[in-house]
């Protein structure tokens, strides 16, 4: 596992790249000086808007549409990804009540509608404020084919 790519993925990449070219400017991997999310870094930051956006990996946070189980050491397998989806929910937790807002893009989801949800937050929230937008687009919005 420790040879997952932390930074730097496809679906990371494309949305960067999204964005970017929007002309959105962001930190990557951003470590939060936040007491019990020291560890956890966000994919993408707005530090200005406090706008955290996490590019969720279908498998290792258990996608409603395309988590799979591995058959070998299966329990083992459970409880470690359990883990995963429990301290993202944390994590949600912990940075809304430090008055940050948080999304979520799964990997299969499009670059062109991730970037869209991440700019109508950005152009909604003035300051600190809540975001109206819902921090998981629904399971079945696929990536298109190509991209």
């Amino acid at each position: 596992m420790s040879a997952q790519a932390r930074t730097g993925t496809s679906p990371e990449m494309a949305l960067r790249r999204e964005l970017h070219r929007r002309g959105r400017r962001f930190r990557v991997d951003f470590r939060f000086d936040i007491d019990g999310l020291r560890r956890r870094r966000a994919d993408l930051v707005f530090t200005r808007r406090r706008v955290a956006v996490f590019v969720d990996g279908c498998f290792w946070h258990r996608c409603p549409r395309h988590a799979t189980s591995p058959k070998s050491n299966g329990s083992w397998w459970e409880a470690k990804l359990a883990t995963n989806v429990a301290r993202d929910a944390d994590t949600d937790t912990r940075l809304r009540g430090a008055g940050w807002t948080v999304l979520r893009v799964w990997e299969h989801e499009d670059p062109v509608a991730a970037a869209d949800r991440v700019e109508a937050c950005l152009d909604t929230v003035p300051g600190d404020a809540r975001c109206v937008v819902p921090t998981r687009p629904p399971a079945d919005g696929l990536r298109k084919e190509g991209r």
